[in-house]
C-alpha cells in the first residue's frame, strides 16, 4: 500500500470520525453569531430566562480570594443547596456578591450569594437549543474534577488534532491531483487572503 492510498483513507476515516464534532461546531455557531435573535424571540414571547429554585439563609464560612478557597466554598454551597452539576465556576460579582455558575450540558443554576445579607438565591436556567450548542462548543478544559469531566476535554484534544491531520491529508490529496491543482491554489489563496484580511482590520 502506497503513501498516496494511506492518506486518502486517513482523510476518509477521519472525516467519519470527526462528523458528530463537525457537525456540533458548525452548529453551534449559528448562535453564537445570533445571539440578537434569540434574544429577542425570548423576548417577544415573553419567556423568563431564569426561575427562583430556593431563598434561604446563608450558613457556610465566606471563602478567601483564593481560587482554592473560592472553590471550596463553591462546593459546599451546591452540596448543601442539594445541587450536583457536572461543572460549576465560581466568581466575586462585587465585594458584597459571590455567584456559583453550576452547568451541564441540559441543565443550568446560578446560586447568587449575597454575603451582606447572609442569603443564598438559586435560579434555574430554561433550557434552550442555541445554549445547549453554544455550551457544547465551548466547554473544555481540565479544572473540573471527575473522569467523565475530563475525558470530554481529552477527547477534544483529540478532535482538535484529527481536524489538523485531516486538513494536511486532504491538502496532500490536492498537490497529488495534478489536473486540480491550478483551481485548488485559487481556492487556497481566496481562503487566505479573506482570512488575512479579516485578521488584519477587525
Amino acid at each position: 500500500m502506497t503513501f498516496s492510498h494511506v492518506n486518502r483513507r486517513l482523510h476518509l476515516y477521519l472525516a467519519l470520525t470527526l462528523l458528530p464534532w463537525f457537525l456540533m461546531y458548525g452548529a453551534s455557531s449559528v448562535p453564537f453569531a445570533h445571539t440578537a435573535f434569540f434574544e429577542a424571540r425570548d423576548a417577544r414571547r415573553g419567556l423568563p430566562m431564569w426561575t427562583v429554585r430556593y431563598e434561604r439563609p446563608l450558613d457556610v464560612p465566606l471563602p478567601d480570594s483564593d481560587p482554592a478557597s473560592m472553590r471550596q466554598f463553591g462546593r459546599r454551597v451546591l452540596d448543601e443547596g442539594g445541587i450536583h452539576p457536572t461543572t460549576f465556576g465560581v466568581y466575586r460579582q462585587s465585594p458584597t456578591q459571590i455567584n456559583i455558575y453550576a452547568y451541564s450540558f441540559w441543565r443550568s443554576t446560578q446560586v447568587l450569594c449575597f454575603t451582606d445579607r447572609h442569603l443564598v438565591r438559586a435560579e434555574d436556567r430554561r433550557f434552550r437549543w442555541d445554549q445547549f450548542l453554544t455550551g457544547m462548543h465551548a466547554r473544555g478544559g481540565f479544572e473540573q474534577q471527575g473522569a467523565l469531566v475530563s475525558s470530554w476535554s481529552v477527547v477534544v484534544d483529540l478532535v482538535q488534532i484529527g481536524i489538523l491531520l485531516w486538513i494536511a491529508s486532504g491538502l496532500i490529496m490536492w498537490w497529488e491531483l495534478g489536473s486540480h491543482r491550478q483551481w485548488g491554489l485559487v481556492a487556497l489563496i481566496a481562503g487566505i487572503v479573506s482570512f488575512v484580511v479579516f485578521v488584519v482590520r477587525l
